[in-house]
């Protein structure tokens, strides 16, 4: 099972890549966890200093852009 984290105020971008996560995953067919940080200190904690960011199981995989679905699915495979 992956764990995956956007992390983010809640700010539009960050929604839409939620939105994106959730879909690849459904579209790879993937088990996973999924969890929304706001907190800044957590996301400093990462070393993520512009949102929204994209963390799979514990590592930063993308920052300060919303990634597409297929942009996604190729980090999750």
């Amino acid at each position: 099972m992956k764990l995956l984290q956007v992390l983010g105020p809640g700010c539009p971008n960050c929604e839409k890549l939620s939105q994106h996560v959730f879909e690849a995953a459904r579209e790879l067919g993937l088990e996973f966890q999924f969890e929304k940080i706001k907190d800044m200190n957590v996301i400093t904690g990462f070393g993520v200093m512009m949102t929204p960011a994209l963390v799979v199981d514990g590592e930063v995989k993308s920052s300060g852009r919303v990634l597409s679905v297929e942009e996604i699915k190729k980090l999750l495979l």
